[in-house]
């Protein structure tokens, strides 16, 4: 996925037994962001900070979700825990992974891995992307992301 790009036709199971489909956001501008996993520490900071400013993106007229390997299950739990008022995506099989490119080597206490580089894109209510954060460093990103939503 670049800038300009059309916001693909993928449909995932969600929490709380949904199944969503991106395109179904078509007339909301659309926060797409991408993490490692539930309920670890950078994760869990991310989706508080967009679950924090979560109003001011629904009335800068922005729908949020959240795209991770883990199970509806973990993302339930994980909902709960932290009362995220998004919707959180389970990519088992990575097809929106792969879709975004956010599959990338990683390494872990000297052992390589592959897994999915925190990254955020951000989509015009057209469905076209507008912008693109990879690697992401989760300190401030919530209100970079919103800054570049009033942008659009």
């Amino acid at each position: 996925m670049k800038p300009g790009d059309k916001i693909p036709d993928l449909k995932l199971a969600a929490s709380g037994g949904q199944t969503i489909g991106l395109r179904g956001f078509k007339g909301k501008a659309l926060v797409v962001y991408f993490y490692p996993k539930d309920n670890t520490p950078g994760c869990t900071q991310e989706g508080q900070d967009f679950r924090d400013l979560y109003a001011q993106f629904t009335k800068a007229g922005a729908e949020i979700v959240g795209v991770s390997r883990d199970s509806v299950k973990s993302h339930d739990n994980f909902i709960a825990k932290f009362e995220f008022p998004f919707a959180l995506l389970s990519d088992g099989d990575e097809a929106m992974c792969q879709a975004f490119d956010v599959i990338k080597e990683k390494s872990l206490y000297g052992k390589k891995y592959l897994g999915i580089e925190r990254s955020t894109f951000l989509f015009d209510a057209k469905g076209v992307l507008k912008r693109e954060w990879r690697g992401v460093k989760v300190k401030n990103h919530a209100a970079e992301v919103l800054a570049a939503l009033s942008e659009i």
